[in-house]
């Protein structure tokens, strides 16, 4: 017994401690807080709590205060004062069942004392909300009740039964939701006896009479509550509607509830109930001519009871006394800051939303910011087009709501997987019991909600408004891991859009008209007939997506294979003589395009641009992947705005390219449709697109200003003082745009955001010129490994040579470098004593990153960022072989270039002013030549530079004596996609069209860093091998040393990839005589010609594997026996044309040898399968009469193709499409020309003629006769001038 009065002692004391410093002793102004009045308090707790548990006190509860509740508890619980263990176990089985996935409150033991207020201070205006508020002496906190009266305000209550829900954001307090009604320490006030009351048919009369028109006094009015609207807000003001309709006449009206000190009534009005207001006027809404009851500062909600109440006669209190002419601010501010376009109609069909009543537990949020709510798993809530004052306190999941007269709106949006429950301003919502679950709570945001400034500024109805949070959603979670919460995305401000609403508000332009029609708030709250934005809506198609980097590999991914057929590679006539090799390898690499168009909706682009140091290629990033990039400039010049780096991009204009590659087994085109000969198909997806085709929603750091007519070529302009300065950004941004941050092993890769640094501003800069640039691959740099292993490895590097411009500059903050002070050392009268010395740039590692911003003819700065050393780049210098074996004079010194530097582009050397361009190439041989000047037999260089446009990308055999490269042979290349042995054709011609054309060979083990080498797009070559072939062919390989950058990408629509050539014109019409000139550069040409006779004529049937003959079904080969069990067919023949001035050998295979034969196709057909059994047929014809042919007698086919080709049909006039044979049997030499004798039937013609050329095959045409005889009479003038 004694140790149980010490305890109780020491809670009695606890509890007097508490009532000192949480409790006030008094509850109005100017009452002493003596200590027999905080006695007299203590002793009413005290009273109320033996009261609550039944006589004792609860010694195992302890007081809290209202402040160290909200700074000591940070995880949601609840107290129960009055209950049992049993009564909480059973209470918290009950909550769990609705979500059984989580966990009920906590249980504390705390006892919680204060009064409930509605926020109004006693000694200064406050801004009331309509919020209810438990205070004490240390502190103030929100709180939901589910059953509240008016005479509870400015009580002093125990609090039996509460839960306290922290904010998910810990820098912020929580709320309180009141589980139970609240214990009265002190007795309540008490209602009135009697109330003199207006019924509704009376009032209505006042409603609608035009007729009154003087001053009339208050009256009061009773009825049956039937709607409650909810709190508004508008310039800081709070109101609410509600309307009383009359039990007897069913009449209703309107009551405005606008003073501060009414908010409260929202909390203890229940629908169905009657109630009597007094101190009732009458007011005129301005701009709707509506009118409707307003309370003033004498009115009083009170419950309505017939024994209270007496009617009030109309005529005796508003005798002689006329409307009162109010503006009403609030509702007149309402209108017009709301003053919202209503949705014009749309071709398509609508439909009309039912209004319903629905009960159900909240069991998810799905955006708390949107307002959307997630019932019993299947049915969606939307309450943004209520203004959620309170903050959406009290909908956790779990709570259970009751929804009055709320829309329903079946598959407003095609993607969106609920039903959707709107609820307009005539909706209600009221919780039924609170949640008793610990789910968090993250309020709304009150200011800059975005998702709120769109729908109300674009009057948005459910469907838009569910798109729009979609793209919100996406946009928040793909790239708020890169700019962290210091930079809102989803942010809206004034004058300062974020990048979620520079994305958004254009593509909202696009998508809802311009409206005349305002919307009309009061037309929603008052009109009997009810109109609102969610009456009618129609099923949304999106218009447009913008999905995550993984999604848009995943889909174009799954449209490229879609269909997807290997024939559809191969052109049907050329695939039947194919053999196994060449079939196969025809098959291995091949691409599709697709645009923003090619994607239904319509896709854009959204990422974050970055450049990795392990491949060296641009990318585009989001939290979910990246997406490698190839970004060009219209005006032809290569991509080097550095400053673009980190930068939140927008594109929309864009060609996304799926390069596939497959490993095939298939032994003949007869078994393309068994796609079980495909042993692996693979991909690679990447962008490409135009910088002017960028929007930068978000700059890294600061604003890019960039104009579309310059591109990122930053011109150069004279300052008054005559010093150059550069139209660049701040150098500050750039740095911080440029930080390579370091890894982080908690965070993902693509997420990693910009590092900031505390360490000094100091940086030392250099400027130079870009002189050269090479390739990137392995290198035997010997470095040790980073793992613990043994040995060296080989460094994934490129190098640069460059001319530094000037000396080291030390700046005291990065935001100084603006000028170019120096290209300034050179001096206006032209004296160059600019310091210029050459240095070869080594980089590795990080510095890789650089690779697609460096280009020829750059001017660059090197900024390395918290130095104050001017010789830090003579430092890293050293000699890249001993000095002793090379001058130093002779050979650049080498500088490694160091991870944490930072580049910076400054202006090309095309964009210089005359005179510092001038002095800067002084002694610069650096030159890119044209594709004729290559082709040229006066071409002197080994190595050869030059910009053309890709004609044709074909895949071929790797040359048996090629030697592999040093760094392939040393170490595997990762990453590669295309066996080693293949080797890629470049067909590279001047221009689009242009006749002229190189060959360029590029070995499979450099394309892992190639993107963009596709047909149409025009690419600068760098230091490429030029060789001669034994045929005097000249074409170039791609080395060590060589370099290649896309400036121009192919026109949209990119050719089929069975073509890449694309389909050109009709070839020009030659003679044969003017290709002399041209037996370099004529790729295809077309002539007029008389066929004179074949030569000669093979038809075989060979192995497709081997090319040995193939006989009654099986490889004739027998030392090595051949396994290969199928055959192709394969034909050839050479014929003899001439068109007057000329004649020439052309070699014809395969479809073109039925065309120069004139067989149809059926006759062709059976030629061939004539042919099958006896392996192969061959005639050979000799052109002077008299030589016979080299045949065996019995054979029938022989015969017949004998007769063919000496018969008189096949000596008829063809339009030949050709090329010239780049491999002829034999060598022409340069020969004088000769006199030759031609007849056409009477007519004989005398022509100089030089050596016979070797043409190939591309197409046989039959001449019709008014063809034959336009061309004739065209070729004859022609001839004639010529001779």
């Amino acid at each position: 017994m004694a140790e149980r009065s010490a305890a109780e002692q020491r809670w009695l004391q606890a509890a007097q401690d508490f009532t000192r410093r949480a409790l006030p002793a008094h509850e109005g102004p100017g009452a002493p807080e003596s200590p027999p009045v905080l006695d007299a308090v203590l002793d009413a707790v005290l009273r109320c709590l033996r009261s609550a548990v039944g006589g004792d006190l609860p010694l195992g509860y302890s007081f809290i205060s209202i402040s160290d509740l909200q700074h000591q508890q940070r995880v949601p619980c609840c107290s129960h004062l009055t209950w049992s263990t049993n009564e909480f176990k059973e209470w918290a089985r009950q909550g769990q069942a609705a979500l059984p996935m989580q966990s009920t409150l906590p249980r504390t033991y705390l006892i919680l004392v204060g009064y409930l207020t509605d926020g109004r201070q006693e000694k200064k205006e406050k801004l009331v909300d309509g919020c209810l508020y438990v205070k004490d002496n240390t502190g103030i906190i929100p709180c939901e009740l589910l059953h509240f009266e008016l005479e509870w305000l400015e009580s002093l209550f125990v609090f039996p039964s509460w839960s306290y829900i922290p904010q998910t954001d810990k820098s912020a307090a929580g709320y309180l939701e009141i589980l139970l009604d609240p214990v009265p320490v002190n007795p309540l006030k008490k209602v009135p006896d009697s109330i003199p009351v207006t019924y509704q048919a009376s009032a209505k009369t006042l409603l609608t009479s035009r007729s009154l028109c003087k001053k009339r006094s208050k009256l009061s009015v009773a009825g049956e509550l039937t709607q409650r609207g909810p709190l508004l807000r508008i310039h800081h003001k709070t109101f609410f509607f509600l309307f009383l309709k009359c039990c007897i006449s069913g009449v209703w009206v309107p009551v405005l509830v606008q003073k501060p000190s009414q908010q409260a009534w929202h909390h203890t009005l229940q629908l169905g109930r009657t109630y009597a207001i007094t101190g009732l006027s009458l007011t005129s809404l301005k701009k709707s001519g509506q009118r409707t009851f307003v309370t003033s500062d004498s009115s009083r909600l009170l419950p309505y009871c017939a024994e209270q109440v007496r009617e009030q006669s109309l005529d005796s209190a508003w005798q002689d006394e006329s409307t009162q002419s109010s503006s009403l601010e609030t509702a007149e501010q309402l209108s017009d800051i709301l003053e919202l376009r209503v949705e014009e109609e749309r071709p398509r069909s609508t439909k009309e939303s039912k209004i319903i009543s629905y009960v159900g537990f909240v069991t998810k949020i799905l955006n708390i910011q949107a307002g959307l709510f997630l019932l019993d798993n299947k049915v969606c809530l939307c309450l943004a087009y209520q203004q959620l004052l309170n903050s959406a306190r009290g909908l956790r999941p779990g709570v259970y709501v009751e929804l009055i007269d709320v829309h329903l709106l079946q598959k407003p949006l095609v993607s969106f997987p609920f039903i959707v429950l709107g609820a307009c301003l005539s909706s209600t919502i009221v919780l039924k019991s609170f949640s008793r679950l610990s789910t968090p709570y993250q309020p709304p945001a009150s200011s800059g909600n975005l998702y709120l400034e769109l729908l109300f500024r674009y009057n948005l109805g459910m469907p838009l408004y569910l798109w729009v949070v979609s793209l919100l959603e996406t946009f928040k979670e793909r790239f708020s891991c890169f700019f962290g919460c210091c930079h809102p995305l989803l942010c809206s401000m004034h004058r300062n859009p974020g990048a979620a609403e520079k994305f958004l508000v254009p593509l909202l332009q696009a998508v809802v008209p311009d409206r005349e029609e305002a919307r009309d708030i009061y037309n929603e709250i008052l009109d009997r007939k009810h109109q609102c934005p969610l009456q009618k809506y129609s099923t949304l198609n999106p218009p447009c997506q913008a999905p995550s980097l993984s999604a848009v590999c995943h889909v174009a991914e799954q449209k490229s294979w879609e269909g997807f057929s290997p024939s559809q590679l191969l052109s049907p006539l050329e695939e039947q003589h194919m053999g196994t090799q060449e079939l196969n390898r025809r098959l291995a690499w091949s691409y599709c395009t697709f645009s923003a168009g090619s994607f239904h909706p319509r896709l854009i682009l959204l990422g974050v641009l970055r450049v990795s140091s392990r491949s060296s290629s641009l990318q585009l990033r989001d939290k979910t992947s990246m997406l490698p990039c190839v970004i060009c400039n219209r005006d032809g010049s290569p991509f080097a705005h550095t400053a673009l780096i980190g930068s939140l991009l927008q594109v929309e204009t864009y060609q996304l390219i799926v390069e596939r590659f497959l490993q095939t087994d298939f032994p003949s085109w007869e078994h393309l449709a068994n796609l079980e000969h495909v042993r692996e198909k693979k991909h690679s997806v990447y962008v490409q697109f135009y910088y002017e085709d960028v929007q930068v929603l978000r700059a890294a750091e600061g604003q890019i200003q960039k104009s579309l007519g310059r591109g990122n070529s930053s011109s150069l302009r004279k300052k008054d003082g005559g010093s150059l300065t550069s139209e660049l950004e701040t150098p500050e941004a750039k740095m911080l745009k440029l930080e390579d941050p370091k890894p982080d092993t908690h965070r993902d890769e693509n997420c990693q955001g910009e590092q900031s640094s505390t360490k000094t501003k100091s940086c030392v800069s250099h400027l130079f010129l870009v002189t050269q640039k090479e390739g990137l691959m392995l290198r035997n740099y010997q470095l040790p490994r980073k793992d613990d292993r043994e040995g060296w490895e080989l460094q994934r590097s490129f190098q640069a040579t460059v001319l530094w411009l000037g000396r080291p500059r030390l700046w005291s903050h990065p935001r100084e470098i603006g000028s170019l002070p120096e290209l300034e050392e050179s001096g206006c009268d032209g004296e160059e004593d600019m310091t210029r010395q050459e240095a070869l740039l080594l980089f590795m590692g990080k510095s890789l990153r650089w690779f697609p911003f460096l280009h020829l003819d750059g001017l660059y700065r090197f900024i390395v960022p918290h130095c104050l050393d001017l010789e830090v780049f003579d430092k890293l210098c050293f000699p890249p072989v001993p000095v002793k074996f090379l001058s130093r004079s002779s050979c650049p010194l080498c500088l490694p270039v160091q991870d944490t530097w930072h580049l910076q582009h400054v202006t090309w050397i095309s964009c210089l002013p005359e005179l510092a361009a001038r002095s800067v190439l002084t002694g610069m041989d650096q030159k890119i030549s044209s594709i004729p000047e290559v082709l040229s037999n006066s071409f002197t260089g080994s190595l050869a530079s030059f910009s053309g446009n890709i004609v044709e990308r074909t895949l071929c055999a790797s040359p048996k004596t090629e030697k592999p490269p040093v760094a392939v042979s040393l170490q595997k290349q990762k990453g590669s996609l295309l066996a080693s042995e293949h080797t890629v054709k470049l067909s590279v011609s001047v221009a689009p069209g242009s006749p002229v054309a190189l060959d360029v060979y590029i070995a499979s083990t450099y394309l892992q860093h190639l993107w963009g080498l596709l047909p149409g797009a025009t690419v600068l070559f760098q230091n490429l091998e030029r060789k001669i072939s034994r045929f005097c062919n000249v074409y170039c390989i791609y080395i060590a040393s060589s370099c290649v950058s896309i400036i121009s990408l192919p026109a949209s629509p990119l050719p089929f990839p069975s073509s890449p050539a694309g389909e050109n014109s009709s070839p020009s019409l030659v003679f044969l005589s003017s290709l002399q000139p041209h037996l370099q550069s004529l790729p295809q040409a077309r002539i007029l010609c008389h066929l004179s006779c074949v030569l000669t004529l093979s038809l075989q049937w060979v192995c497709s594997l081997c090319n040995s003959i193939f006989k009654e079904g099986r490889c004739t080969r027998h030392s090595p026996p051949c396994p290969s069990h199928t055959g192709v067919r394969q034909a050839s023949a050479r014929v003899v044309v001439e068109d007057g001035t000329g004649d020439a050998l052309v070699l014809c295979r395969n479809q073109h040898v039925a065309a120069m034969l004139g067989l149809s196709l059926l006759e062709w057909e059976a030629l061939q399968n004539s042919v099958q059994s006896r392996g192969s047929v061959s005639i050979q014809h000799g052109e002077a009469t008299g030589t016979g042919c080299v045949e065996e007698p019995e054979d029938l086919i022989a015969c017949y193709l004998r007769s063919l080709c000496r018969s008189p049909l096949i000596c008829r006039p063809i339009l030949l499409d050709f090329s010239l044979d780049r491999k002829p049997s034999k060598i022409l030499q340069p020969a004088p020309l000769q006199l030759r004798n031609f007849r056409c039937d009477e007519v004989e013609f005398v022509s100089q003629v030089g050596p016979r050329l070797s043409l190939l095959c591309l197409n046989v045409k039959e001449v019709e006769q008014d063809t034959l005889s336009y061309l004739n009479s065209k070729r004859m003038r022609r001839t004639s001038s010529h001779c």
